[in-house]
């Protein structure tokens, strides 16, 4: 039986709640922090981490197989 390969880059990323959802956090905090076009209020709202888009949950269910 072949191994199914999983993304390593998806796995750190991307978590499965119970429910079945994907969980995604720190998106959107690597470029232009500091002054240059990010405001206090945007940057405080990144930090929560959120749920991914319904589009991408087909590209996410085969990117992490399992559980």
């Amino acid at each position: 039986m072949p191994k199914i390969k999983t993304h390593s880059g998806a796995k750190k990323r991307f978590s499965v709640t119970k429910n079945g959802k994907f969980k995604r956090g720190h998106v959107g905090k690597r470029h232009l922090l500091n002054g240059h076009g990010k405001t206090t209020k945007l940057k405080r709202h990144l930090r929560k981490e959120g749920f991914a888009d319904a589009t991408n949950v087909a590209q996410l269910k085969r990117l992490l197989p399992y559980k």
